[in-house]
């Protein structure tokens, strides 16, 4: 009888040591699986995240690099343009001054084969006064005229031509000091040099279709225009 309750005691002993050792082999394998199913979450999440900012990155610079290219062909053709232009500048630049070279020439020409003839000065302040044949400076105007004084207007321009022809005096080293009414389409230029070694006060009429013709110069002994 002893005997017996011995062996059904090691036989229950034997049964709950199998289940708890079913039960910590489950718990094992339940733990080892939530470790998986975390691990494949957050490596899983995180790479599809660099994934994505591998995408957004990689689309943000086709995006770029589709606004920075220019087609070779437009910017070639920009190029050329450029170049264009600034050869034509230079072209007409290279123009106008053969131009002026050729009515400087010409004006000297002229000035050679002027006879000039001494007249009574005007007053006290004039040390020699004289006329001459020269001829009009020639004029881009057409019509009716009507004197106009102001700076950079094409009679200021086309009067400052013909004073530089009488006088000598290069345009560009020229000082107009006063250009004002002489009468009836006629004005009155004094200029001298930028030193103002020479002082000129000249006298011009205009010519219809011809321009401004110098008709007396008169040389000035100080400048009475300042």
């Amino acid at each position: 009888m002893s005997r017996d309750m011995n062996q059904t005691r090691s036989d229950k002993f034997e049964k709950r040591r199998k289940s708890t050792k079913a039960i910590t082999i489950g718990i094992i394998a339940a733990s080892i699986l939530v470790i998986i199913l975390l691990g494949i979450w957050v490596f899983g999440g995180s790479g599809g995240e660099e994934r994505n900012a591998d995408e957004n990155e990689n689309s943000s610079s086709d995006e770029d690099s589709d606004f920075l290219i220019t087609e070779p062909g437009e910017e070639e053709e920009e190029n050329n343009n450029s170049t264009d232009n600034e050869e034509n500048g230079q072209d007409e630049e290279n123009d106008s001054t053969e131009e002026n070279n050729d009515n400087n020439e010409q004006a000297n020409e002229q000035n050679n084969n002027v006879e000039t003839e001494s007249v009574e000065p005007s007053d006290e302040n004039v040390s020699e006064a004289y006329t001459g044949n020269w001829e009009p400076i020639g004029t881009e105007q057409e019509g009716p005229h009507t004197t106009t004084y102001d700076d950079g207007s094409q009679d200021r321009i086309e009067i400052k031509e013909a004073t530089s022809m009488v006088t000598g005096i290069n345009p560009e080293n020229m000082v107009e000091w006063r250009v004002e009414n002489g009468g009836d389409q006629k004005v009155v230029a004094t200029v001298s040099d930028m030193d103002e070694t020479q002082v000129f006060r000249v006298y011009l009429q205009w010519i219809d279709g011809e321009g401004w013709q110098p008709t007396k110069i008169e040389e000035l002994i100080e400048n009475d225009k300042k």
